[in-house]
């Protein structure tokens, strides 16, 4: 019989408790006169486990020279440990559990990529990050009967025991198992085994974030939920068209965005959804769209180029609000009135932290939900921008304005015509 675990042919002499296996997993036994090639036992050189292996490793590329001096490195960082230390540490890749919904341990596993059975055998062990997140990197032999699978899939895993057996686990086999147990690994958060302090609260904390900078600066996991939070409500987050919507290193580090979106996670639920909702936002705008200022939609819209007046009149697909691209306001037929016409004054940071008793008198929330309902319920005229108020009943709008009088559409927002007649009379 042949033991296979994590790609690996387990050799005779090795424990069962060496090999990290942890709750919920599983190991493959074969019959040895069922091996379609002859494996080459891969070394435990070293007792590292996997684990201990990539979290040490770069995130980029490494050539051989640089390997060796990083291994060397993490030997010298073992040495200056106790044994009591390395009793009680355990080494993990830290994984966003959506079962468990925040920051959990992780376990790496592999299967093959065509019949997704962790019956493979590897030909040779990651080495690094790009080695499990870049498909098609390491290859090997799939020990089951029925598939002649050549190419290594690596996923990772939460290591809580809190996990349902039948829906969790690896111990049932094919792409569904792996579906299910799959998690997002978070690479940039390791454990601090070395004490860099972070470079925010200056404590050492056990577990950290490095950023992707050259200078692989360090911040404790509560500091970095904080700066982006402080990013996020800023809206300083920077849009990478390869990665994104995503933030650089705190220091300022120039190509330091972080790639793996999903660290975003650790700022809770709420300030996620509103990350994924500003982004996606921001995706609008740099695609030349806009964002539907009626207040309660903020629909995107993308502007079809070929509509003759699609630089000015712009209706939303969402709640039918028809307004001016250019001041955001409802569609009218004459010049934009800017906000400094309409007596309305841009916020300055001083005129907020003055705090002054005319300030407080803005800040009343009845009085911004006054406000908004009025807007909600009123249109300015076209022609003159006088607000309109419709309570029901005919689309067909008079201008109360006496010197104005025009005759126009609450939908179209243009001059009544009979379209408009056909179409949205009433209603």
């Amino acid at each position: 019989v042949v033991i296979i675990f994590s790609g690996k042919e387990l050799p005779n002499d090795l424990r069962l408790s060496d090999c990290d296996l942890g709750h919920n997993s599983v190991i493959h036994a074969i019959n040895a006169l069922n091996i379609k090639t002859k494996t080459k036992l891969l070394p435990f050189s070293d007792q590292l486990t996997l684990n201990q292996k990539l979290t040490n490793l770069d995130m980029n590329d490494t050539n051989e020279e640089t390997r060796h001096e990083l291994e060397d490195r993490n030997r010298l960082s073992r040495r200056v440990t106790t044994d009591e230390d390395k009793s009680a540490q355990k080494y993990y890749f830290f994984v966003f559990c959506n079962s468990c919904e925040q920051l959990m341990n992780g376990k790496l596993r592999v299967v093959c990529d065509k019949c997704k059975n962790g019956t493979i055998v590897v030909d040779r062990e990651p080495r690094e990050w790009h080695d499990v997140l870049t498909p098609n990197r390491i290859t090997g032999v799939c020990q089951s009967q029925d598939c002649n699978g050549t190419i290594a899939q690596f996923y990772f895993k939460c290591a809580a025991n809190t996990h349902n057996s039948a829906a969790d686990d690896d111990r049932t086999t094919g792409a569904d198992a792996v579906d299910r147990s799959r998690a997002v690994v978070l690479p940039l958060i390791r454990h601090n085994c070395i004490g860099v302090s972070c470079l925010a609260c200056t404590d050492v904390k056990d577990t950290v974030l490095v950023f992707p900078c050259a200078a692989k600066h360090v911040i404790c996991l509560h500091c970095f939920r904080d700066y982006c939070l402080s990013k996020l409500n800023e809206r300083r987050f920077v849009t990478d068209p390869q990665i994104g919507y995503s933030v650089n290193c705190a220091v300022g580090c120039h190509e330091s965005l972080i790639r793996e979106t999903h660290h975003f996670k650790l700022m809770g639920q709420i300030a996620y959804e509103k990350y994924q909702r500003f982004g996606a936002e921001e995706c609008v705008l740099s695609a030349g769209g806009v964002l539907c200022p009626q207040p309660g939609c903020g629909a995107g819209i993308l502007l079809d180029e070929t509509e003759p007046e699609f630089c000015t009149r712009i209706t939303c697909s969402e709640c039918t609000f028809v307004f001016c691209r250019k001041c955001l306001q409802g569609y009218h037929v004459d010049d934009c009135v800017s906000d400094a016409d309409n007596g309305v004054s841009e916020p300055n940071t001083s005129a907020f932290q003055a705090m002054s008793a005319a300030n407080a008198d803005h800040s009343k929330w009845d009085d911004m939900m006054t406000r908004t309902a009025i807007r909600l319920s009123t249109k300015p005229c076209p022609k003159c921008r006088t607000p309109t108020e419709r309570s029901g009943g005919c689309m067909h709008m008079v201008c109360t304005r006496s010197q104005c009088g025009f005759n126009w559409c609450w939908i179209c927002q243009t001059e009544w015509n009979r379209d408009c007649m056909g179409n949205h009379w009433f209603g």
